[in-house]
């Protein structure tokens, strides 16, 4: 296996993933977005197998002179912005192609966070933050195949924007210094009152309270690991072919959240999730009538 650490690296990642000089940055059909306007985030389109797709990486060696928070593969305000724009002009161009015409959207993933300051928080990072999920998951809805490659750090809320409400999520796996968390053992800690040492013990034999990309393939959050950095072009084309089939099948459960929920029950990591949403149901059921 050849290990070649990708973390800082998104640019290469494009590179690496889709057809030699056809990624055209900052531009999606005949839209134009703003070099300057969050320069963390690099978008774009280009063709994987000669196939149209969109792009949408983040760039750990930018830095926002607007945002002093916003460095390292950061998603401030602006770069989330920007994401969440280009996904809905991709929705919106697309909106007349039937499922199987319409582009794929290619995440490719290595953030340690948000790290939002005062300034972000005043002028609502969360709304742009919120904006570009929910973005991907009407794009997910209407059709598109969005498939998220995590390359390096897939972190906190950062992740929950970019990468979680893909269809599949590819990783690279851990050999490459890969990291997949929520909140850091540190801060589960502060939160739950629990001593680290407990939460240590938790982690080595509970995938919930552990970090790291096997973890959440445990938890049917990553579909598939990614052994060499040489497969990641191949891995995603393959990625993109079967949720596009799911789609084409109607099984709107098959892929993304509800898809990985699946999963993880499969793999033996989640094992109470059905259970919890059918008492859900049930107890909905039994006291929608008074309301609806």
């Amino acid at each position: 296996m050849t290990v070649e650490v990708m973390i800082g690296r998104g640019r290469d990642a494009i590179d690496m993933v889709v057809d030699p000089g056809s990624f055209h940055e900052n531009s999606v059909g005949d839209v134009a977005f703003p070099e300057d306007l969050g320069p963390g985030a690099v978008v774009g389109e280009a063709a994987i197998d000669g196939r149209d797709v969109v792009v949408i990486a983040n760039d750990a060696q930018a830095f926002n002179d607007k945002f002093p928070v916003v460095y390292f593969g950061v998603i401030g305000l602006e770069e989330a912005y920007k994401m969440a724009k280009v996904v809905y002009t991709t929705i919106k161009q697309d909106a007349d192609k039937p499922v199987g015409e319409k582009r794929p959207l290619v995440l490719i993933v290595d953030t340690p966070g948000n790290g939002p300051g005062k300034i972000e928080e005043i002028f609502g990072m969360n709304k742009a933050t919120g904006s570009y999920q929910l973005a991907l998951a009407e794009a997910r809805k209407s059709g598109h195949p969005v498939i998220a490659l995590v390359i390096g750090r897939a972190i906190s809320g950062a992740f929950l924007c970019h990468g979680l409400q893909a269809d599949h999520i590819l990783s690279l796996s851990p050999e490459f210094g890969t990291m997949i968390h929520v909140m850091p053992i540190t801060s589960i800690s502060r939160i739950t009152k629990m001593d680290i040492e407990r939460l240590e013990e938790l982690s080595k034999e509970n995938p919930v309270f552990a970090a790291g990309p096997q973890f959440f393939y445990h938890l049917g959050g990553v579909d598939e690991l990614v052994e060499n950095v040489e497969d990641m072009r191949p891995a995603v084309a393959r990625h993109i072919q079967e949720v596009e089939a799911a789609k084409l099948a109607g099984d709107g459960d098959a892929t993304g959240p509800m898809g990985h929920g699946a999963l993880g029950e499969e793999r033996g990591g989640r094992m109470m999730r059905r259970r919890v949403i059918d008492r859900m149901e049930e107890e909905f059921a039994s006291v929608a009538g008074q309301y609806l």
